[in-house]
């Protein structure tokens, strides 16, 4: 894991804090630390960060770093060192623009994948500034004897590990998602014949990233299974216990059962139920779901595609054989129609990127 801190050097006390974190963590992260925009820009450019952690609130180039950051892929950690406590903020409204500033520290919160807080009153004031659920406590070894510099790392490192467990489709490399999708196809047929053209190189995935991702879409018992009759050998992961962060309005994806209601003997009209609530709101666990009923001997296409014309679904149903044919592998001949690939198709996909983006 590679972090760099960037601070003002103008405030000691914050200064010293990140020196105890630089200095604690220098055994399990490479750690570098910046107090100005040029020598962030150049140190990021240089190790190119999984973390940027980012001390203090009222300093524009911490702001701008937080964007850089972003903008270049690194995840933000923020702490703000009191400095949003509603006694500054009055204070800094007596001598600056308070609105502009606001609006962009405003946005660095929100946009930072954890927030750090000193202590239970700046935890309970910033609550209720509303600008982020992320946020976890952390006494300071600089300034209370409540925490040692050594656990004040660790804990910190903790929220470190946290971030980086976030959203890992995010930091899947493609021969990682090749085989997901191909864990995926046997998941669901039981079988590793429907695959037979297709090889898995096992020393090339990510399987924590794999695994975690798998959790949180709801999706392990199709991956394991997968995973089973491949004969793939996993690292001894319980992913289930793994912290992670999650975008504000999260739920972890439920069967299609519990949204659409049961299977009651018509396939045509359950297909149609499927296709027109992953139209709502497209999931990866429903798609794999969809690709399962396609399978199926009792589809009827005749009778799928004109209760789909009926409902004025069919353009989004033939946008799904396309997003099928790359999560779920789904083959040709079990698609009902021709799969279409255009604006709205590369918005599915960005929705299905974009589930656990923060």
């Amino acid at each position: 894991m590679k972090v760099l801190h960037v601070y003002p050097k103008s405030d000691s006390l914050i200064e010293r804090h990140v020196t105890l974190l630089a200095e604690g963590m220098r055994q399990s992260a490479e750690v570098k630390v910046a107090d100005n925009a040029a020598n962030f820009k150049k140190l990021f450019r240089e190790m190119e960060p999984d973390i940027v952690h980012c001390h203090g609130c009222w300093q524009f180039f911490i702001a701008r770093a937080a964007s850089y950051a972003i903008k270049h892929e690194a995840r933000v950690v923020l702490t703000p060192h009191g400095q949003l406590e509603p006694w500054v903020i009055k204070r800094q409204s007596m001598q600056e623009n308070l609105s502009k500033t606001l609006l962009w520290q405003r946005r660095t919160v929100e946009r930072a994948y954890a927030v750090i807080l000193l202590g239970k009153l700046e935890m309970s004031n910033f609550r209720k500034l509303g600008w982020n659920q992320r946020v976890e406590e952390i006494h300071n070894a600089v300034i209370t004897n409540a925490i040692t510099p050594a656990e004040m790392c660790t804990q910190t490192f903790t929220v470190y590990q946290k971030v980086m467990d976030s959203n890992t489709l995010e930091q899947l490399d493609e021969d990682s998602l090749h085989a997901l999708a191909i864990m995926i196809k046997v998941g669901i047929m039981g079988d590793r014949r429907w695959i037979k053209n297709l090889d898995i190189d096992e020393s090339h995935i990510d399987w924590r990233r794999l695994l975690i991702y798998a959790e949180h879409e709801h999706i392990s018992n199709y991956v394991d299974y997968g995973i089973s009759i491949l004969g793939l050998s996993t690292p001894s992961l319980d992913v289930s216990r793994i912290a992670a962060y999650f975008p504000d309005h999260y739920q972890q994806p439920k069967p299609l059962k519990e949204v659409v209601g049961d299977y009651e003997g018509n396939e045509t009209d359950y297909l149609v139920r499927i296709i027109r609530q992953i139209n709502k709101q497209p999931l990866l666990l429903h798609l794999i779901e969809l690709t399962r009923e396609l399978y199926r001997d009792n589809v009827n296409d005749e009778l799928l595609i004109e209760k789909l014309e009926d409902k004025k679904l069919l353009n989004d149903a033939a946008r799904l054989m396309q997003v099928l044919s790359e999560q779920t592998l789904l083959d040709e001949g079990y698609m009902p129609l021709d799969p279409k690939d255009d604006r709205q198709t590369e918005h599915i996909r960005r929705i299905l990127t974009n589930h656990l983006k923060i």
